[in-house]
């Protein structure tokens, strides 16, 4: 992509005004007989996926219900063979009979065969672009433009004939790029980009309208929330610029989020940010955790979206102060903030806490602790803004922020003031806060964590910020740790070790949950290593590519351990895979002792 064509595409109508992105509506089933619309005026769909064996019927058929029971709407389920396939009728049957009409999504990988006997059963297919007429081999090879266009012939061949039999069954489709599997011929010619992701995409999609289908939509997953915000905005600004006919709905997902408040708030960052942009049709919070919890999760997002969005407040200008389709931090001048700590430049982004806060958790820090309040907000040098007005700022290393209690939502108040401080050409560092206005009564934690990371995190993905103040959370312990857990999801510190875990599925071959707990209990005091935890290798050496060293499920009670997207050790018994996770570790000298201490963030 160029610079000069950056400028001229958009991916929402305003970077200040939430306005939902028109897309045409599609199918998933008979809408009268239990289907779901997606698309169009119709609210963003909720869906989730079964973690057993497709061959399991019974205990798929019970998980099946558990999740509608709660609220989803759109269940997905593995098919890894052609066998898994056509067990689907079976579990479709069940599900009638017992007059439960969830449309199924039949979620395939490396078969095309498994796609055409699922087509047969189920109302949605998903197909994943990067392995589904392609083997991942990390080969490295220069394709001419002549082989690159014989390859886009070969995959013409592979995917037409599931096209034809969706579109005369009356069938959806879900074309699903992953960051961790692009086949190695996108990769060879665009990297391991947003690019690659949409590119990859659009050829399936051209595919597709050849045969005149259309009951399609996209998803671009990654578990780097920065990178997966970059994929759905390049995305949607590609569609926009094929034509107006190209405006197909998108799903929404941060893949491999992993589970507790580090999964929710990967999700909120990922999920949130394009949400409150207006885009996204369907939604998946990707746990690794019992499948209901992703839905209780997607619910209380969705909830926050019309809180946190400006829907009529008029900006007339609607210059986007940041690179929407390349993340870099917005530049500003390094500054003092206090007792000889620095902030702004290419300094940390720094945590800032109030009076009250740092109250409750001064008597508690210890010389050592890495979750520590930086600097006290009401004994720091910040200037406090309304951007809705005209303002000047006299020394470009003054310390900025939006003024409490201004009319606007924080997300469009924190871009406007980066916008208008561009105009004056001014770049002083900028002070986030999650909230600027405040409810009467205190928000509950989890709701607090979602609101906050929506902000901070959306904010943080545009480049805009160089310290952070969470106010939502009203624990003192736990703001501060809010804090710096959204810091560390965003990609922008590392204070604690860093996981990559999958939500789990039929073809996992541990129990993610109680591995990633042993997993966790012997390496979370691992500064700064990260770590993922995959069931298969379906996507798993693609998404450990920046990961340090990876766990991944190779066959049954078989573990292999990678250092970054390298296969290291094979065939592991999975009672001794985690020791020799740790023996890895150590032999890569990123092993320390733990130390025992309490935690400031536990008040």
């Amino acid at each position: 992509m160029t610079s000069s064509r950056e400028i001229v595409m958009h991916y929402c109508h305003s970077p200040y005004v939430c306005q939902r992105r028109k897309t045409r509506e599609i199918t998933v089933g008979d809408p009268a007989k239990g289907g779901v619309i997606i698309g169009g005026e119709h609210p963003v769909v909720k869906q989730s996926m079964l973690t057993c064996d497709t061959m399991d019927t019974a205990e798929s058929v019970k998980q099946t219900l558990e999740l509608v029971a709660v609220g989803c709407q759109i269940v997905r389920i593995t098919a890894p063979t052609v066998k898994d396939a056509a067990n689907l009728q079976n579990i479709v049957a069940e599900l009638r009979a017992k007059n439960c009409l969830v449309p199924i999504v039949a979620d395939i990988h490396f078969k095309p065969d498994a796609a055409m006997e699922a087509a047969k059963w189920v109302e949605m297919v998903r197909v994943n672009p990067g392995n589904y007429a392609d083997s991942k081999k990390f080969a490295v090879k220069e394709y001419s433009d002549d082989q690159y266009m014989l390859e886009l012939c070969r995959i013409e061949e592979k995917f037409t004939p599931l096209v034809q039999l969706c579109k005369q069954l009356g069938r959806a489709l879900r074309i699903g790029t992953n960051h961790g599997s692009l086949s190695d011929r996108i990769m060879n010619r665009f990297g391991d980009t947003p690019l690659g992701m949409v590119e990859s995409a659009l050829e399936f999609a051209i595919i597709a309208r050849k045969q005149g289908f259309h009951n399609f939509k996209f998803s671009m997953k990654s578990s780097n929330p920065k990178v997966m915000i970059e994929c759905y905005r390049l995305l949607v600004a590609r569609l926009d610029e094929l034509g107006p006919d190209w405006n197909y709905p998108i799903h929404l997902g941060v893949t491999e989020a992993g589970e507790g408040e580090d999964g929710r708030i990967k999700s909120a960052i990922g999920i949130g940010s394009l949400l409150c942009d207006g885009l996204g049709d369907t939604i998946r919070v990707s746990l690794t955790e019992d499948s209901p919890n992703e839905i209780a999760v997607c619910n209380d997002l969705l909830a926050q979206i019309p809180l946190l969005t400006n829907s009529g407040f008029s900006i007339p200008n609607s210059e986007f102060p940041f690179d929407p389709f390349h993340f870099e931090r917005r530049v500003t001048p390094e500054i003092e903030l206090s007792d000889s700590l620095k902030c702004g430049g290419e300094q940390l982004i720094r945590v800032v806490v109030t009076r009250a806060t740092w109250e409750k958790v001064a008597p508690k820090i210890r010389p050592k602790d890495d979750v520590k309040p930086e600097a006290v907000y009401e004994d720091i040098n910040v200037f406090e803004i309304d951007p809705t007005e005209d303002f000047s700022v006299n020394c470009a290393t003054q310390l900025v922020t939006v003024k409490d209690d201004v009319n606007l939502p924080a997300i469009t108040a924190f871009r406007l003031l980066a916008a208008k401080l561009k105009r004056l050409g001014s770049n002083n560092p900028i002070l986030l806060k999650d909230c600027i206005n405040f409810e009467i009564v205190p928000l509950e934690p989890k709701i607090a964590l979602l609101r906050a990371s929506v902000v901070i995190g959306t904010l943080l993905a545009d480049g805009i910020g160089d310290a952070i103040l969470v106010r939502g959370e009203s624990g003192g312990g736990q703001s501060l740790r809010l804090a710096y857990n959204i810091l560390q999801a965003a990609g922008c510190r590392s204070f604690k070790t860093d996981y990559v875990a999958c939500p789990s599925c039929g073809r996992t071959l541990f129990n993610l949950q109680t591995v990633t707990a042993r997993i966790k209990a012997r390496t979370e005091h691992l500064k700064g290593v990260k770590i993922a935890i995959m069931g298969c290798i379906v996507n798993g050496p693609g998404e450990m590519a920046d990961a340090d060293f990876g766990y991944v499920g190779g066959a049954p009670n078989k573990i292999n351990l990678y250092v970054g997207k390298t296969p290291i050790k094979f065939n592991i018994p999975e009672a001794e895979a985690v020791e020799r996770l740790v023996d890895l570790i150590k032999e890569h000298n990123k092993w320390v002792e733990p130390e025992i201490r309490e935690s400031v963030a536990q008040s």
